[in-house]
């Protein structure tokens, strides 16, 4: 069997591979699970960061969200749009902080 088989990609992930009124996801599984992988190991690897910035640079939980944010979609992003909020929301809850204010 696979390792792709034995991943368990949650469905606010599978989300973001769903077109309006269609319950299938528009990529190959392969796909969506090779790119689960990239986004919540991005948010894993952010928590040392987050941390640190709430700590050493006195901002609030949501600007370090939001600053991290900006990272992800800045030039040479290697996730989508739609990705880099899943990355920060997964994040937030990794930390046990509050949704932060994204786009909004």
């Amino acid at each position: 069997m696979s390792d792709d088989n034995q991943i368990d990609i949650p469905q606010s992930f599978i989300a973001l591979y769903l077109d309006a009124g269609r319950h299938q996801p528009n990529a190959p599984r392969a796909v969506v699970a090779s790119r689960y992988e990239l986004c919540d190991d991005l948010a894993n690897m952010l928590t040392e960061t987050a941390k640190t910035m709430l700590f050493s640079l006195g901002l609030s939980e949501d600007e370090v969200l939001q600053r991290c944010h900006r990272g992800l979609t800045g030039e040479g992003a290697v996730v989508s749009a739609p990705e880099s909020e899943w990355v920060i929301r997964r994040l937030a809850e990794l930390l046990e902080w509050d949704q932060p204010t994204l786009g909004e």
